[in-house]
């Protein structure tokens, strides 16, 4: 069986919101698509352009940003630099001028209304997350490509090799069963095994560095969200629950950065509900700044992005003495185990459903989690197949298309449940577990397939359409 290499940061990308498969995934296919053009020289031969958004990408696509997104990718905006406070400038300038500057360099004929089509009852085979880009050029010859969002920002171009791949790990992994012979050979821990892995990327001391900026996003998006008031774009009128969360539970302690508020947060108190309820702050606070296209880390994706922060500050914040190191391995483990579910299963929610996205991010946190307080690498692979056996047949049915409701509350039940397999796991002797965690892929990806797919990131099913449309109400 040939071993896909997914990288740490594959499955972590510091992006923004709402959606990694519907926001992140077109921008880049934008920015792949200028760049095709750039390699055969024919950027410069540009007259206009147009957008076909197929599936999922057309019947959430509003809702989730991607006629915003792939306008910036085609405009050479990088989802990782460009300053939140430009994105809508920039979309009202092309919008007014109606001319778009291709990779940011050469002007053509562009404008949105009408050059983003939306075919909401067309879907392309290999994905529902398909959308093709179609360029004509001014010695009349046209080119058009089209690119699959499949989940977690990855995309692939039609025809392209996934399985292609030049690096070759030392230790190669598709499964759970993998990762344990490699474990059990070596004598490493999980994050061990990924960090050599890693080794066929970049040195140890790079592969640390950018670990560490991950988890600074991260930090800057828990912050920002618990201190950002106000209503969430998009229509449903969804008040941001975080800051005043935050407020209450501090009660007027005193702070003046990230560091210090940590401590006050820390010197709060640790009884159940009070660290209960910061999980849950911390988690809303990220997913509320997702709704609101600021700059999130996916974890693995977008609409999940607020789970492995929460367990991540949840260890950060309750337990003594976690070094930057400690910080490092758990981003680490949790990796390995998204990268297990990419390659069994899917961590897309347009093929799988929530369970594809929270179920996965919830599995990620239990591992790391575990191994975190002093577990063994099977009782870290017990506490993932816990959280997903949990989170089996979860739909995917965002209100309106928005990433908003049920989707942002969706994150802090995924944080606890993270927490909660995480101290089943330890206090179970691994021999307990009848199930699997490889037997729970495997389980996840066959209800994917049996999922009827109006419960897959189309909003038409669940939520999305029995709830009154007084949405001024929500």
């Amino acid at each position: 069986m040939a071993h896909e290499a997914i990288s740490v940061f594959d499955i972590f990308k510091i992006g923004i919101g709402p959606s990694s498969s519907h926001t992140l995934g077109p921008w880049r296919a934008a920015q792949r698509f200028t760049e095709v053009l750039q390699q055969q020289d024919l950027l410069h031969l540009a007259q206009s352009v147009k957008v076909l958004l197929y599936g999922s990408l057309a019947k959430t696509g509003k809702g989730h940003g991607t006629d915003v997104a792939v306008q910036l990718g085609l405009a050479g905006e990088d989802p990782v630099t460009v300053p939140v406070a430009d994105l809508d400038p920039i979309i009202a300038r092309i919008a007014a001028g109606k001319k778009i500057r291709l990779g940011g360099i050469h002007e053509v004929v562009f404008d949105p209304a009408t050059d983003i089509e939306f075919l909401m009852t067309e879907s392309l085979p290999f994905h529902p997350n398909a959308l093709t880009f179609l360029v004509t050029l001014s010695d009349g010859r046209s080119l058009a490509e089209t690119y699959y969002s499949i989940g977690g920002g990855f995309v692939v171009k039609e025809g392209e090799n996934q399985e292609a791949s030049a690096v070759q790990l030392p230790f190669p992994i598709n499964d759970a069963e993998e990762l344990l012979h490699w474990c059990r050979k070596t004598g490493l821990t999980i994050n061990e095994v990924v960090l050599e892995n890693e080794s066929a990327w970049r040195g140890e001391a790079e592969t640390r560095a950018g670990v560490l900026k991950i988890w600074k996003v991260m930090q800057e998006c828990v912050y920002r969200g618990s201190h950002t008031g106000g209503t969430l774009p998009g229509g449903l009128n969804v008040k941001r629950r975080a800051a005043d969360l935050a407020k209450r539970l501090l009660a007027g302690k005193p702070y003046d950065s990230y560091e210090t508020w940590v401590e006050s947060i820390r010197t709060g108190g640790n009884h159940f509900q009070y660290i209960l309820d910061w999980v849950s702050c911390f988690a809303l606070a990220v997913n509320e700044e997702n709704a609101s296209f600021s700059r999130v880390v996916t974890a693995p994706t977008n609409g999940a992005a607020g789970v492995i922060p929460a367990v991540l500050h949840y260890y950060t914040v309750f337990y003594p003495d976690v070094t930057e190191d400690k910080v490092v391995q758990f981003l680490l483990t949790a990796s390995e185990i998204g990268s297990i579910f990419k390659k069994g299963a899917t961590i897309s929610a347009a093929m799988g459903g929530c369970q594809a996205e929270i179920g996965v991010s919830s599995s990620m946190a239990a591992a790391a989690l575990t191994e975190a307080l002093g577990g063994s690498q099977r009782q870290a692979l017990m506490a993932a197949e816990i959280a997903m056996e949990h989170h089996l047949g979860m739909t995917c049915d965002p209100i309106a298309g928005l990433v908003q409701v049920p989707c942002i509350e969706r994150n802090t039940m995924g944080a606890i449940k993270a927490i909660t397999a995480s101290q089943l796991a330890l206090q179970s002797a691994p021999d307990y577990a009848k199930v699997s965690l490889d037997a729970v892929v495997d389980t996840m990806w066959a209800t994917a397939l049996d999922m009827n797919s109006k419960y897959k990131e189309t909003a038409e099913g669940g939520l999305a359409i029995n709830i009154p449309l007084s949405l001024s109400e929500c």
